[in-house]
């Protein structure tokens, strides 16, 4: 008669191997910058949509990656002129994160914004700190997104930047980051005592420290 074993429950972290995780209560977990993504299409309309899966790839040549739902219409055009606008939005602009989040068709009639000569896309004036314009060097797609390398050509940068945030699904503003109070450093661990040498006489000397261990000292 055959043996049939009763099925097993798995332990916690070992998940059956066709199960697949859900990534986005974990990257909820970690707070990044807001940025709003723009570009305009071949009959110069305008086009966005709000982005925090944004990084820094390389210095030089200065390139940053974007990575963008790959049905997204803004990055067809993206891809179709190859250059946009990275627009980094301030502490209060809640509001225009969540307008480009959105889809309204409408959305660059309810914001401030102009095109500068050169510029990868619109500038939102009134809702951004900070503004890249880059050209797209490189597309990777993967899954249901795709990464977008981008060569920067220009930054323009406010003076007192105020960045605004967001993790576990919910905004925060820098403002309120920055005036925390500062950690307490760790409390120095107290000096060893110095250990007695003796003397070549075998008269006990003085206590000093050893000056073959240096004077290293560790600032935290």
């Amino acid at each position: 008669m055959p043996h049939r074993s009763a099925p097993r429950a798995l332990p916690p972290d070992q998940p059956e191997a066709d199960a697949v995780a859900d990534i986005r209560p974990f990257m909820a977990s970690f707070p990044t910058g807001v940025s709003v993504v723009t570009t305009l299409d071949a009959h110069s309309v305008p086009h966005g949509l709000t982005c925090s899966s944004v990084t820094s790839v390389a210095l030089r040549p200065p390139t940053v990656l974007v990575c963008v739902r790959t049905a997204s219409p803004t990055l067809a055009v993206v891809l179709a002129q190859n250059s946009f606008a990275l627009n980094l939005l301030h502490e209060r602009a809640r509001a225009a994160s969540d307008l480009f989040a959105s889809g309204a068709p409408d959305r660059f009639e309810r914001v401030e914004w102009r095109l500068p000569l050169g510029a990868g896309g619109p500038h939102l004036t009134a809702d951004a700190h900070a503004v890249a314009d880059c050209a797209v060097v490189r597309t990777v797609r993967f899954g249901d997104h795709t990464a977008v390398f981008a060569e920067v050509r220009r930054v323009t940068v406010r003076e007192d930047p105020r960045p605004l945030l967001y993790g576990l699904r919910r905004y925060a503003v820098w403002s309120d980051a920055a005036a925390a109070a500062p950690p307490l450093a760790h409390p120095a661990a107290p000096a060893a005592p110095p250990l007695a040498r003796p003397a070549a006489s075998g008269i006990p000397g003085a206590l000093s420290p050893d000056p073959s261990e240096g004077g290293t000292r560790v600032s935290r």
